[in-house]
C-alpha cells in the first residue's frame, strides 16, 4: 500500500518495537528461529536510529543465554559446534548448566553476534576459541560449511554465516579461507550471478553470500569495479551485468531472471553493487519509489506492492535497502555484514 512519497519512519518504529516487545502469534511457529527473529527486529531499530526503544543490556543478556558450552575445552574435538541455539526449545541443560543437547547453528551464532555488535557488546569478551576451534568441524573437503553438526545442507548461505562469524570475532582459525574461495569461485555461473552451490541458477541471496563472503575474507577489494578487474578472483563485469539485469521496469529487483520484484533483493543484489562499486548505476528513483509502494499501513515493508500485511524479513530488508538510498530518517549500514555502521568495523 502506497502511503504517498514519504517514508513514514514513525510508523515504522512502532511495528518493530511491537516485534521486539513480543513476537504475534502468527510467529509461534517459527520458535526455532526466535534469534534470527530477533535479530531482525533489533538491526532494524537499530537502523532506524530507534535503539533507545529497547533495553540492550537485556537484550545482551537474553542473546547470551542462548550460547552453548563444551564441558571442557577437550569437547571442542568431540566434533559439536559450541556457537549459538536458535531458540530456547533447542537448548536443555543438566544440573551442571552444561548443554546436554547442543543445537548450535551457524545462522543462530551470526545473528547472535550481530545483535550483540549492534546493542554495543563488547564481542571480546566472547571467549573465540569455542566457537572457532568447534566450527571448523563444519567446514567440508569441498570449502562449503554445513549449519550444524547433526547434518544439514551445505551451500553459500553458511560459508557466508561462517566466515562473518570469525570477522567479528576477528579470528580466521574456525576456516581454511582458500578452500572455502575456491568452493564460491564453483557456484559462479556462465551468466555472471551465483548459484547457492555449483551448477545451479543464479540468485540473488547465493550471489550476496558470494560477494560478501569474499570481501569479509579479504579476496576482493572495495569497489573493485574502479580498479582493475583483470586480476580479480570472479568476473566482475559480468557480474555486474547479471545484477543490473535484476532491476525491472517497476524500479524494483528480482532475486532471479523471469521472476517478479520483490522487496528483499533490492538489499541483496544492491548491496552487491555497492560491494563493487557499481551501484552508482541503479535507478535510484525507480527503486525508491517500488520500495516506499511496499509500505504497510500498519508499519512495515511488504514483500510485494500489493501485499496487505508486512513482516519481520522483508521490513528489515527493506528498510536496509532504503537506507542503502540514503534515506533521510535510515543511518548507513555495513552491507557486508548487515549492521549498522560502527567505528570499530574496518574492512
Amino acid at each position: 500500500m502506497d502511503l504517498g512519497s514519504g517514508f513514514d519512519r514513525e510508523r515504522h518504529v512502532f511495528f518493530l518495537q511491537m516485534m521486539a516487545d513480543g513476537l504475534p502469534a502468527e510467529y509461534q511457529t517459527q520458535e526455532a528461529n526466535h534469534l534470527t527473529l530477533a535479530y531482525f527486529a533489533v538491526s532494524g531499530l537499530a537502523l532506524l536510529d530507534a535503539l533507545d526503544r529497547v533495553d540492550k543490556e537485556q537484550v545482551a543478556s537474553w542473546v547470551l543465554s542462548f550460547q552453548a558450552y563444551p564441558r571442557d575445552k577437550t569437547d571442542l574435538d568431540d566434533g559439536q559446534f559450541y556457537g549459538f541455539h536458535g531458540s530456547k526449545t533447542s537448548q536443555f541443560t543438566d544440573d551442571s548448566n552444561v548443554s546436554s543437547h547442543n543445537g548450535s547453528h551457524l545462522a543462530s551464532t551470526y545473528c547472535a553476534l550481530a545483535i550483540l555488535k549492534t546493542v554495543g557488546y563488547d564481542l571480546s569478551s566472547i571467549d573465540p576459541e569455542m566457537i572457532s576451534a568447534s566450527m571448523r568441524n563444519l567446514q567440508q573437503c569441498d570449502g562449503s560449511f554445513m549449519p550444524t553438526h547433526i547434518g544439514a545442507e551445505k551451500d553459500l548461505r553458511f560459508l557466508y554465516c561462517a566466515a562473518a562469524i570469525c570477522f567479528m570475532l576477528n579470528d580466521w582459525s574456525g576456516m581454511d579461507r582458500e578452500k572455502a574461495k575456491e568452493y564460491i569461485l564453483q557456484c559462479q555461473s556462465y551468466d555472471g550471478g551465483f548459484g547457492l552451490v555449483p551448477g545451479s541458477e543464479s540468485h540473488g541471496g547465493a550471489t550476496y553470500c558470494a560477494v560478501a563472503a569474499l570481501r569479509l575474507m579479504g579476496f576482493i577489494e572495495a569497489d573493485v569495479l574502479s580498479k582493475s578487474t583483470e586480476s580479480c578472483v570472479i568476473d566482475i563485469p559480468l557480474l555486474v551485468e547479471w545484477s543490473l539485469q535484476r532491476q525491472g521496469l517497476d524500479g524494483g529487483f528480482q532475486g532471479r531472471a523471469n521472476k517478479p520484484s520483490d522487496t528483499c533483493y533490492a538489499f541483496w543484489i544492491g548491496s552487491v553493487l555497492k560491494i563493487l562499486g557499481a551501484y552508482h548505476f541503479v535507478d535510484r528513483c525507480a527503486l525508491r519509489r517500488f520500495l516506499l509502494s511496499c509500505q504497510s499501513q500498519y508499519g512495515g515493508i511488504t514483500k510485494f506492492a500489493e501485499d496487505m500485511l508486512p513482516e519481520l524479513y522483508h521490513s528489515y530488508f527493506g528498510f536496509s535497502a532504503l537506507s542503502l538510498l540514503e534515506e533521510p530518517g535510515l543511518k548507513p549500514l555495513c552491507v557486508e555484514l548487515g549492521v549498522v555502521v560502527s567505528n570499530d568495523i574496518a574492512l
